[in-house]
């Protein structure tokens, strides 16, 4: 979606909220509890949320802290709980540990293999917002022989992204020779350590650690990874929710939706603000505050908006087919856009597209 089309889908929209009576919560596993055999009418007692205190997650970093999810949600109790990659946040859904998770694409992917369909997108969070980041010294892609780079963690989306990028320009990963990279998975906050300290010699990270590495660390973009797409879209975060929270409760998850939607709305409404607000959003959940300057360079770098730029998934899956980290895996039924159709349709806002992936019955 384009900062123009941004503009445009800045709209009312009606407050959906989860009415009905609440149905006690039980604990469930995404993969192997038992869904029931209609949807409820009622909301669930619960809600338990997943994102990461990133520029690429400005949708519940900002919903969360502004108070429209738990505004949206009524009666439904909101929990959170963030996370510093996308792995970590699969292993929790799967486990039954929270109901709905933002993430990257490869984790999605993953979490939808793992538990043979068990999972669900039905939504998009955001496009771009990633970038490989090195030290001035390095000027040209064949200069990063030899070098070391990080990614957040093994799996994760930038992680492929890198190893994809490196492979597909002659590079050994983790191997040896003279064209071989080290790519080393690790927690943002210990990437910019280690740069400043010349420990490691880049990172491909998402917003705004690809942004503080430059700020921080006197980086420089070597890649920013719109460049690598078509067009320049691609999906960076999309909205995962347990199979069975989805069959059980759809008015919660409509809910969910509703303040998804109006928090994108608010955003592209003013990026001033919102660069402000995610500044201490982000100060809050982190403990940190940025540096200044961080927030507002790092969104300007991310197409916030709920389309999950469906067509890119499955490239994103053959790149990481391609590199050895995932088996061949049919994608068809991954989505679910309906609630997120019928939130859009509410609201006189045009469809998203699912390009062919999406259950049966859906756009």
């Amino acid at each position: 979606m384009t900062h123009a089309a941004s503009r445009r889908q800045f709209l009312a929209l009606p407050l959906l909220g989860a009415a009905g009576v609440a149905l006690s919560a039980c604990s469930r596993r995404a993969a192997g509890a038992t869904p029931s055999s209609a949807a409820s009418t009622a909301a669930a007692k619960t809600l338990r949320l997943g994102y990461f205190p990133n520029l690429t997650h400005a949708v519940p970093v900002l919903g969360v802290a502004g108070g429209a999810y738990a505004k949206a949600l009524g009666a439904t109790a909101l929990k959170t709980q963030t996370f510093n990659a996308g792995p970590s946040a699969t292993e929790a859904l799967l486990a039954g540990s929270i109901d709905a998770v933002y993430l990257g694409p490869n984790p999605a992917i993953n979490a939808y293999s793992k538990s043979r369909g068990a999972v669900r997108l039905i939504a998009g969070g955001a496009s771009g917002g990633a970038a490989l980041v090195v030290h001035p010294s390095i000027t040209s892609v064949a200069q990063l022989a030899g070098k070391r780079i990080a990614t957040p963690q093994l799996g994760g989306t930038q992680d492929i992204a890198a190893k994809y990028f490196l492979r597909r320009n002659g590079f050994t990963v983790n191997g040896s020779g003279a064209k071989n990279v080290q790519v080393i998975a690790q927690e943002n906050s210990q990437t910019l350590q280690l740069f400043k300290e010349g420990s490691i010699d880049g990172g491909w990270l998402p917003e705004p650690w690809a942004t503080r590495l430059q700020i921080q660390g006197g980086g420089k973009v070597l890649v920013d990874e719109r460049t690598q797409w078509k067009g320049g879209q691609f999906v960076t975060t999309n909205l995962l929710v347990a199979k069975t929270f989805l069959t059980q409760y759809p008015e919660t998850v409509k809910a969910l939706l509703t303040a998804h939607v109006q928090t994108v709305q608010q955003i592209n409404g003013d990026r001033t603000k919102a660069a402000t607000d995610l500044d201490a959003a982000l100060a809050k959940l982190t403990g940190k505050k940025l540096p200044a300057g961080v927030a507002s360079a790092a969104l300007a770098k991310v197409t916030v908006g709920w389309d999950p730029y469906a067509a890119s998934l499955q490239q994103v899956a053959d790149h990481a087919i391609e590199i050895g980290l995932l088996k061949k895996t049919d994608l068809r039924g991954i989505y679910d856009l309906a609630p997120l159709n019928a939130v859009l349709k509410a609201a006189s806002l045009p469809a998203v597209s699912d390009a062919g992936l999406g259950t049966k019955g859906n756009s």
